[in-house]
């Protein structure tokens, strides 16, 4: 950190200014560090599953709903919205009747989601582990009750 703004590893034109507790405190675990607010984005409920849908290809909207099973049409609206503020996917609207809008990864959007992959891996190749150290917390839980 220097005077106040880090320094993106890898990066060095990309910094992000910090301000009142993130400043003094020069870390992620500040609640207005914006590397903590960009993380909270990312780590999001909707998020992910948005971010590896569009990287199949532009979507348009009532496909993104379809996909995701238990999103809102207003919480798919708002984290759309987010990622579109965040740089991360664009918003392309068509002058139909009704009117035909996709959204599509940008280059920092496809950055994201190819780190993001490691993640999505691992989870998918891991949720059987993960799953059966719930089924043994959960027993052992019932055996204390």
């Amino acid at each position: 950190m220097q005077d106040g703004t880090f320094f993106s590893p890898g990066y060095p034109d990309e910094t992000a200014s910090l301000s009142g507790d993130a400043l003094r405190r020069g870390n992620v675990f500040a609640r207005d560090c914006p590397t903590r607010k960009l993380l909270d984005r990312i780590g999001d409920t909707w998020s992910v599953l948005i971010l590896r849908l569009l990287g199949d290809g532009p979507q348009r909207f009532s496909v993104l709903k379809r996909a995701v099973d238990g999103i809102s049409q207003k919480m798919l609206s708002q984290t759309l919205r987010s990622l579109e503020r965040d740089g991360l996917v664009t918003r392309h609207a068509e002058p139909t009747v009704p009117v035909s809008v996709t959204y599509t990864l940008t280059p920092l959007g496809r950055e994201l989601l190819d780190a993001l992959g490691f993640l999505i891996d691992w989870a998918e190749t891991r949720m059987g582990s993960v799953s059966a150290n719930q089924q043994r917390y959960d027993a052992r839980r019932l055996e204390e009750i």
